[in-house]
Parts: C-alpha cells; sequence; structure tokens
C-alpha cells in the first residue's frame, strides 16, 4: 500500500488568482486538461496526477456554492460527508462541457481499447477523519472503516452468471461510441445499447447482476504523520473502488479535520499560549514551569518584563511534516494584580510605592506639554 502526503490551493493548481471569473476558471482548466490528459501522455503517472488535481479543482471553483465554501472554510469545507465521514468523488470534470464533443473526441487518440479500458478504472473515494490537537502535532495510527465497491466473488467479476463475460456490443461493434457525420466533421456519441462499455453480457450474475461489481466495507489502517495541518489529505492508492469488469481500483484520499485545544493555539509550525505572572516575577525576573504540547518546559522570565510581551521557547512547537525539526513555543505572559491583599501586603506594596514614587513621574517635557493640553 503506497501513501503520500499532499496538499494543495484549487487556484494555484489552476493558475488563477482568487477573484477569477467562471470564464478564466473554464480557459485556464481547459489548457491543463488539454497538457495532462491521459490519452495525450500514456502511462505517464505524473501527468494523469495533474490532470485529476486540475479536475477536482475545477470541480470545486466552477459550483457557486462549493467555491464559497472552500473560499471560507478552504479544503475542510470540500465533499462534506455523509454519515461515517465517508463520501466518494470521481475526480473528473465532463469533457464534452469543456471542450464539446469534437475537442472530446480529439483525446481518445488511443481507439476504442484504450477507451474502453480507461472507463473501467474505479473511482477514486474520500474519507474525513477528525483527529485530537495532539494527534496531529504527533502523529497517530488508527483504523477507519469504509465502504466501497470490490469485484464480485461469485462470478470473479466477469459480470455473467456462467463465467462466459461479455459480448460484443452489436451496435457499436465494441467501439462504446457511434459515429455521426455532421458537416465536415464526424462526431462520436455514447453507445446507447451497452452505455459506451462495448459489450453486453446477456446472462447476468445474480449476485452482482451483471454490474461485476458488490459493495463491502473494509476496516483499514491510517497513518497519520506527524505535523499535519487542517484539510491535509493522506493518499492510499488502489484503495478506492475496485474497477469495472476487475479494472484498476482508485485511490483513497483521507482528509483531515483537527479538533482545537484548550490551552494552545497554532500557527503552522509554531504554539502559542498565555501565563500569568506575578508582579514581583515581571520586576525581578524568575524561572518558572509551564505545560509544553509533550510534557513541562522551563520559561526564563527576564527582569523588568512588561505585561503582554512574548517569549519564546525554541523547539518546543510542532514538528516539521516529513523533515527533521520542530516550530517553537510563544509564550505572553500577563502580569496579574490581586484583587485582594492581606494588610502586611498592602504595608509592603505602600512602601514600594512611596520609594517609586519619583520613578513613575514624567520626566519628558513634551510629555509634561501633552498632559497639560488634555486638561486646558
Amino acid at each position: 500500500m503506497n501513501t503520500n502526503v499532499s496538499k494543495a490551493d484549487y487556484y494555484e493548481v489552476l493558475g488563477v488568482s482568487r477573484e477569477a471569473s467562471d470564464q478564466e476558471l473554464k480557459s485556464a482548466y481547459r489548457k491543463l486538461a488539454l497538457k495532462f490528459h491521459p490519452d495525450r501522455n500514456p502511462g505517464d503517472n505524473a501527468a494523469e496526477e495533474k490532470f485529476k488535481e486540475a479536475s477536482e479543482a475545477y470541480q470545486v471553483l466552477s459550483d457557486s456554492d462549493k467555491r464559497a465554501a472552500y473560499d471560507r472554510y478552504g479544503h475542510a469545507a470540500v465533499g462534506a460527508a455523509g454519515p461515517g465521514g465517508f463520501n466518494g468523488f470521481s475526480g473528473s470534470v465532463d469533457l464534452g462541457d469543456i471542450f464539446g464533443d469534437l475537442f472530446g473526441e480529439m483525446f481518445n487518440t488511443g481507439g476504442a481499447q484504450q477507451r474502453a479500458s480507461r472507463q473501467l478504472r474505479g473511482d477514486d473515494l474520500r474519507y474525513d477523519l477528525t483527529i485530537n490537537f495532539e494527534e496531529a502535532v504527533f502523529g497517530v495510527e488508527t483504523e477507519v472503516k469504509i465502504r466501497r465497491l470490490e469485484a464480485c466473488a461469485v462470478c470473479h467479476g466477469s459480470g455473467s452468471a456462467t463465467g462466459r463475460g461479455p459480448t460484443v456490443c452489436s451496435h457499436c461493434h465494441g467501439r462504446g461510441q457511434i459515429r455521426y457525420q455532421q458537416g465536415f466533421f464526424s462526431v462520436a456519441r455514447t453507445c446507447s445499447t451497452c452505455g459506451g462499455r462495448g459489450s453486453i453480457i446477456h446472462d447476468p450474475c445474480q449476485t452482482c447482476r451483471g454490474e461485476t461489481r458488490v459493495t463491502r466495507e473494509i476496516k483499514l489502517a491510517v497513518k497519520v504523520p506527524a505535523g499535519v495541518e487542517e484539510g491535509t489529505r493522506i493518499r492510499y492508492t488502489g484503495e478506492g473502488d475496485g474497477g469495472r469488469g476487475n479494472g484498476p481500483s482508485g485511490d483513497l484520499y483521507v482528509v483531515l479535520a483537527i479538533r482545537a485545544h484548550d490551552f494552545f493555539e497554532r500557527d503552522g509550525q509554531n504554539l502559542h499560549c498565555v501565563i500569568p505572572i506575578s508582579f514581583p516575577q515581571a520586576a525581578l525576573g524568575a524561572e518558572i514551569e509551564i505545560p509544553g504540547i509533550d510534557g513541562p518546559v522551563n520559561l526564563k522570565i527576564p527582569e523588568g518584563t512588561p505585561s503582554g510581551k512574548e517569549l519564546r521557547i525554541a523547539r518546543q512547537g510542532v514538528p516539521f511534516l516529513n523533515e527533521k525539526g520542530r516550530g517553537d513555543l510563544l509564550v505572553r505572559v500577563v502580569v496579574q494584580i490581586p484583587k485582594k491583599l492581606s494588610r502586611a501586603q498592602r504595608e509592603l506594596i505602600a512602601e514600594l510605592g512611596t520609594s517609586m514614587t519619583i520613578e513613575n513621574k514624567p520626566t519628558s517635557p513634551g510629555l509634561l506639554e501633552k498632559m497639560k493640553d488634555l486638561f486646558t
């Protein structure tokens, strides 16, 4: 099982700005689809992946509701899951809508056999997985349940009760398409008899009803690496729907959502928190122990630290994804003023205030003049 972590902004995938019009989106997608379509890049897995990413991006951004949700919430808002967090998507766009039938036909340079083979591939699937804050920081291994289409065990994916399998469609002669002449152009349309498969099963299997696949629930081990962020996608190659007629399987994309933490906030690989300190600690300096994401850490407070000052503890943040090293922990200290004091404490503070009276008076002539202006 091959896995990799990937995350790409849809606007960056299409190479457009976030204010791009519908026509600009369509034009950008048309160029990418022409460049990376599998028919024009046979055997090039990288090109196929770019084609799928562009198609997925256009699927979302061309829909006004999905685009609005994506602009606000990012990848976490795309393809909201049903019960169990599971949702399927094909990862493709209707090319007929983008290029018309003529350009769609231009893509099929590999002939009927290559076209039929591509149609057999199973769909990609999506599973939305919610994890805790700490699990996103340090990684976690968990088990998920998914429902997917797999080859029928009774007919072994042939769709035929007798095992003979499909026969060539007599209407399209196995091409899956019917050609029509329109003026100077030859236009191909999907065969209505076989649905574009190029073949027909005359004795369908009773279990899968000739569909060659049945729905099955499976358990899958998911390994989340340390340092993932909200919306990170983990790809599991070949774990999507099985292909029709024993065709290749699609992929599974596990999309992560992360629960908020009660104490820490995250900014990239850095963590932020707020710690209260006393006036003596702020004035005289101190070294205190505070909570860290993976255990207590020491915080050194310099002498004369003002309230609201942000102090940095190196390498106590989030690990870098698939790299060595960690971010930092940024601690904002807030000086607490006690609401109730004992008599002894009040006397000590009063004595301190008396000794600091001169130091607390403004000495800048400019500041004095500004203060006079406020009261005249």
